[in-house]
C-alpha cells in the first residue's frame, strides 16, 4: 500500500473535495485517489478474470498498461475505498476511483455514468452479484459498461462475483444461499440454481458462463450442472464455461482470443479450468439427478494457455466429466 497518498471523496454534483466523509449522493458513495481530473490516454483491450481470494497483483499491473495510465474505475456494492491505494500503487494509472452502490438509483446518476464512461479501465469488485444484477441491469450503468468494452475498449476486469458477471450467461445468486454442487448435481432445477443472461456483452464471452473459488468450495458439479441448463433451456446449442480457482486470474487478449494464466505466487492449484459440452444432456428434468456425459475439460495453469477462438489448450491437461443420477466422475480420475 503506498503511503501518504491523500483519499478524497468527491461529493457528486457539486465537485467539491475533501479529505473528511461526507454525506453519500443519492445512491451510492465516490472516492478518488491520484488526479481527480479526467485524462484521454490510448487503451488496449484486454479482459480479467479473477476466481476470487487475495488479488493478484498481475492483474493491476497489466491493466494499467492497457489502459495507457489513464483513470481507473473500480465499481462495487458493498465494502469500502481499500482498492484504490493497492491499485494506484500497481496501475501506473493518473487516478483510481471506487463507486460503492447502496441500490439502483447511483445507477441513474449523471457523475457516475460519466465517470464510467471516461474511465480507461474498469474492474469489478468481489461480493455479492445479486446485487450487481439488481442494481445495474437495465440501468445507464450497464450501457456504460457495454460501451467501455465495445467501443471504448478499454481493459475490464473482475474477481469472484465480479467475474461472475463477465460472461454472457451467469449465476446470479438470487436465492438466499449460495448453490453447492450437490444440491445442483441432485436437482438441476433446484430453487438455488439462479441462472441470468442480456446483461453485460463482453468480446470473446459468447456463449460462456463463468465460475469461481473452483477448488475452494467443490465448485465443479454446480458448473457442469450451469452448463446443462443453458441448453436443457434452449439458451445456447453448445455450453462453454470459464472457470477458475481462488487466487488465480484468467487474462484473455480479445484481439487474439488468448487467455494466459496467473495466480499469487505460492497458491498450491493455480488452475483455471475451460468446459465445453458434446451435446445435450441425456437427463435434465426437475427433482431428477443430473445425467450428463463426456462434458470435455482443459485444465491450464500459469505455464499454459488456452484459444478461446478454437477453444483448444497448450501445455494443460485435457479430460471429460460425466454426471450419472447425480454422481461426478472424471476420465482422469479427479474432477479437478
Amino acid at each position: 500500500m503506498r503511503h501518504g497518498t491523500k483519499t478524497i471523496l468527491v461529493a457528486a454534483g457539486i465537485g467539491l473535495c475533501s479529505a473528511a466523509t461526507t454525506a453519500a449522493a443519492p445512491g451510492y458513495k465516490h472516492y478518488v485517489v491520484g488526479n481527480a481530473a479526467d485524462v484521454t490516454t490510448v487503451t488496449t483491450p484486454l479482459l480479467v478474470m479473477q476466481g476470487g481470494g487475495t488479488d493478484v497483483d498481475a492483474n493491476f499491473v497489466r491493466m494499467g498498461a492497457a489502459a495507457g495510465g489513464g483513470d481507473f474505475v473500480v465499481i462495487r456494492a458493498s465494502g469500502t475505498d481499500a482498492y484504490n491505494p493497492y491499485i494506484l500503487d500497481l496501475c501506473g494509472c493518473d487516478s483510481v476511483e471506487t463507486f460503492v452502490f447502496k441500490n439502483r438509483n447511483g445507477a441513474y446518476q449523471p457523475f457516475v455514468i460519466d465517470h464510467i464512461r471516461n474511465a480507461e479501465a474498469l474492474f469489478i469488485a468481489g461480493g455479492d452479484q445479486s446485487k450487481y444484477v439488481d442494481f445495474w441491469k437495465g440501468t445507464p450503468v450497464e450501457d456504460a459498461i457495454n460501451y467501455l468494452a465495445n467501443v471504448k475498449k478499454v481493459p475490464i476486469g473482475g474477481t469472484s462475483a465480479g467475474m461472475a458477471v463477465l460472461g454472457e450467461f451467469l449465476y446470479s445468486a438470487m436465492s438466499n444461499k449460495s448453490l453447492t454442487s450437490p444440491v445442483a448435481l441432485a436437482n438441476p432445477f433446484d430453487n438455488d440454481v439462479t441462472l441470468d443472461r442480456e446483461f453485460l456483452t463482453i468480446p470473446t464471452q459468447a456463449g460462456i458462463i463463468t465460475d469461481q473459488h473452483l477448488i475452494e468450495r467443490d465448485r465443479m458439479g454446480r458448473t457442469v450442472t450451469f452448463l446443462a441448463r443453458l441448453i436443457k433451456d434452449g439458451w445456447t446449442q453448445q455450453g462453454l464455461a470459464i472457470a477458475a480457482d481462488r487466487e488465480t486470474a484468467v487474462h484473455v487478449d480479445p484481439q487474439t482470443g488468448k487467455a494466459t494464466i496467473f495466480a499469487t505466487p505460492t497458491h498450491p492449484t493455480p488452475y483455471a479450468y475451460f468446459l465445453r459440452t458434446p451435446g445435450p444432456p441425456e437427463i435434465c428434468q426437475p427433482r431428477v439427478p443430473l445425467t450428463f456425459h463426456n462434458v470435455q475439460v482443459y485444465r491450464v495453469d500459469p505455464s499454459g494457455w488456452f484459444d478461446l477462438t478454437t477453444w483448444t489448450g497448450h501445455e494443460g491437461i485435457a479430460y471429460t466429466l460425466s454426471a450419472d443420477a447425480g454422481v461426478l466422475t472424471s476420465s482422469n480420475g479427479s474432477i479437478y
